[in-house]
């Protein structure tokens, strides 16, 4: 999954994005409105965690320009949307939630309580409010970043793990490789790059499934598809 952090405080943000990097995430960071509104208008998030007291305005109204279809942003106006905040106060929570955040965080917050309400709203998108995902004989534990096929565990790397997630939330769909950089890279990634492919093919071998009824199809010239069963 792609996120998007707003947040100007440098100590804090670093921080945060090398969390979330290292819980598989990966993350674009931004410190300005103006920066996010550029992120958000090129490229595809899953996710943005945004600071309300930015240089050149406040989260509150980029919230609002999102809901209300001021912004176009990459994926539509049902971006979800994570407040981060020092403004702990019944009012702001109130506002920031009616400007359409779908949950709010009050700074300092520990880092293992962001990651859970991280989970939990990348969890509304298709399979409701379980952790574990499962399709076919496979199955993954998004909350601890776990995954088996039948009862054997797989090993995974981070972003191995990435791709099985956002392939098993689409199970029968086939996923373009621009989809997967846009969803499981940040924007540092070369577009030209093989690592999609390179990725795919050693988690297939971990899967164990090398023959033709490859668990992960290649449908040539369009991208990779997770069978159903």
């Amino acid at each position: 999954m792609r996120l998007l952090l707003v947040e100007d405080e440098e100590d804090l943000a670093e921080a945060v994005v090398l969390g979330l990097q290292r819980a598989g995430y990966a993350v674009d960071h931004a410190a300005t409105v103006a920066q996010a509104t550029e992120r958000l208008t090129v490229n595809a998030y899953d996710l943005l965690l945004l600071d309300l007291a930015l240089p050149d305005g406040d989260g509150f109204s980029l919230c609002r320009a999102i809901r209300d279809g001021a912004l176009p942003v990459v994926g539509g106006s049902d971006l979800r949307v994570l407040m981060l905040t020092a403004r702990g106060a019944l009012p702001d929570r109130v506002r920031g939630l009616d400007d359409g955040a779908d949950d709010y965080v009050v700074k300092p917050f520990a880092l293992d309580e962001l990651l859970a309400r991280v989970r939990a709203l990348l969890r509304r998108e298709t399979r409701g409010v379980t952790a574990v995902l499962s399709v076919g004989e496979l199955r993954i534990d998004t909350a601890r970043h776990r995954a088996w096929r039948g009862e054997r565990t797989l090993s995974l790397s981070p972003k191995e793990f990435a791709v099985l997630e956002y392939l098993m939330t689409r199970p029968g769909h086939v996923v373009s490789t621009e989809e997967l950089l846009e969803h499981v890279w940040d924007e540092n990634i070369d577009p030209f790059t093989h690592t999609v492919r390179v990725t795919v093919g050693t988690l297939r071998r971990k899967i164990g499934n090398g023959d033709q009824h490859s668990i992960i199809e290649t449908i040539v010239g369009r991208g990779y598809r997770l069978r159903e069963s």
